[in-house]
């Protein structure tokens, strides 16, 4: 008697192959997006694509915690965060798809959707840009079945037909070292336009105008305080810039538009080519808490801002510079403050005496003296809209952050730090105080509540710089607290009263308590 033939049916996997399948499905889809995104943008890997939506649409309380408490780590901690949270349901993906490839198909085909998603989401990103996410989609969906397949074979019996477990274990190390060398790939022609080569075959930037010498006595460095100016490897960096932007001076150009009489574009050769001037400015994070790093002071080499604006004939309606990145964040600068030839605002292509840092905006940047970075510091600068606060939002506006930002005038003690053991008797306080674009012109000092002792201030380099100063209390045994206020040129002391930095930066006190034994 002949039946029908029966379909064999394949065994349900283990958990440890299951999982196995997700999270190799997982990492070829990045990969492939990643490899991809080489070509096409470095910015539409499906990976970095999620990473720097997730930025855009964190509120700014959010933002402000990560800086807060991861500082300059805040993007690899992001990242390592995805990572585990994208491996978590790779691995519940696979083990719900024990007994068919549908469950996590499904997972990884979603997945895919949400980075084609956030590659659509991008304002840096064009049409060729969902390459990367589309091959990633079907890159894991492909694996992810494929795998899926092959495991369930080989849990038959060999004389049934099943694969042998040898054949599972090269395919999947297959798919593991073919992942890791895609990657690579992608990041190799990412890199491949060398953004660093260009940089380097700039050469020396000569300044028409340099900026005065720092005189001596402008820091007390000995005693604790940093150096005046600021290396560029310590300089600090707070962006949304998940990977540093890669632009070779050779393509970069800056547009400026909108509410003027001529629009204009300028090279790098154009701006390099004119009279270099170079300034001595400090520069301030909104996100800087009271005694917070996020204050640094270089050597900015550049053009006159004011000039370039001029050049091309600001209207009166014009109430912002709305400036752009080349990865699609924006600022919005008052027309004033851009604009006040007093001011020294800077269209910036030197750092201390060398071409900008990659990471600090090479090929240029925008400096504007006395106004939180957010409104002021556009790195990878591309774009200058001239334009009114009605018409366009800049990035952080949107996030509730203030419209105009002129940094408060703050200080900060460098020694002794917040706990330290110190003798009893004479101690030493050095610190640093700030108000750019005014000046400071006094630092007081005070031991508990005791009365204020007005500090001694290194010299002044100018008013856009900070100010370093130094005291000694007569300090006794026990617990104690030090805090410290400075008062600026307009006679403005700064608030006891403690205010975080949103919407418009942080003030109060910066006090820290030692112990004297």
């Amino acid at each position: 008697m002949t039946g029908t033939p029966q379909r064999r049916e394949l065994p349900r996997l283990s958990r440890p192959a299951a999982a196995g399948c997700g999270v190799l499905a997982l990492v070829a889809a990045l990969a492939s997006g990643h490899v991809v995104a080489g070509f096409v943008d470095g910015n539409a890997s499906p990976f970095l694509a999620v990473g720097n939506t997730a930025i855009d649409l964190s509120p700014a309380w959010l933002k402000d915690w990560a800086v807060r408490t991861f500082g300059t780590a805040d993007k690899l901690v992001l990242l390592g965060g995805m990572a585990v949270v994208l491996v978590g349901v790779a691995v519940v993906a696979g083990l719900a798809s024990r007994r068919s490839p549908r469950p996590g198909t499904t997972v990884v085909a979603a997945l895919g959707l949400v980075g084609l998603a956030a590659v659509l989401a991008r304002p840096d990103l064009g049409g060729l840009a969902v390459l990367a996410p589309l091959a990633s989609g079907l890159v894991g969906v492909a694996v992810f079945r494929w795998l899926h397949r092959l495991a369930r074979s080989a849990a038959m019996p060999r004389a049934a037909g099943g694969a042998s477990r040898r054949s599972v274990l090269l395919a999947s190390a297959g798919v593991a070292a073919g992942s890791g060398v895609s990657w690579l790939v992608g990041e190799q022609v990412g890199t491949a336009r060398d953004a660093a080569g260009s940089r380097a075959r700039v050469g020396r930037l000569v300044a028409a105008e340099p900026a005065p010498p720092i005189p001596p006595g402008a820091d007390f460095a000995r005693a604790g305080t940093p150096t005046f100016l600021t290396p560029n490897r310590d300089f600090y960096r707070v962006d949304t810039a998940l990977v540093v932007p890669q632009l070779r001076a050779e393509d970069w150009e800056l547009r400026v538009h909108g509410l003027v009489e001529r629009e204009l574009r300028y090279t790098y050769a154009d701006i390099r080519n004119r009279p270099l001037v170079e300034r001595t400015i400090t520069m301030t994070c909104v996100s800087n808490e009271v005694g917070g790093p996020y204050v640094s002071t270089a050597n900015f080499l550049g053009v006159d801002l004011a000039e370039l604006l001029a050049e091309a004939g600001v209207r009166p309606e014009a109430q912002q510079v709305f400036s752009t990145s080349s990865d699609g964040w924006t600022a919005g600068t008052p027309v004033a403050a851009a604009t006040e030839r007093g001011r020294g605002a800077m269209l910036a292509i030197g750092m201390n005496g060398e071409p900008l840092p990659l990471r600090h905006g090479f090929p240029a940047r925008l400096v504007v003296p006395g106004l939180y970075g957010y409104v002021s510091a556009t790195k990878w600068v591309v774009d200058l809209e001239l334009t009114t606060w009605a018409a366009r939002q800049p990035y952080w506006l949107n996030r509730g952050w203030a419209e105009r930002a002129p940094i408060k005038t703050q200080s900060r003690i460098e020694r002794p730090q917040g706990f330290d053991t110190v003798r009893p008797g004479r101690l030493r306080v050095v610190g640093v105080a700030w108000a750019q674009h005014t000046g400071i012109t006094r630092v007081e000092v005070r031991l508990d509540d005791g009365p204020w002792q007005e500090a001694e201030l290194a010299r002044e380099v100018n008013v856009n710089t900070w100010r370093m100063w130094s005291v000694e209390l007569d300090v006794p045994a026990g617990s104690h607290r030090i805090s410290c206020r400075a008062t600026d040129s307009s006679g403005v002391t700064q608030t006891e009263q403690r205010s975080g930095t949103v919407p418009d930066g942080a003030t109060g006190w910066h006090t820290v308590s030692v112990t004297a034994r």
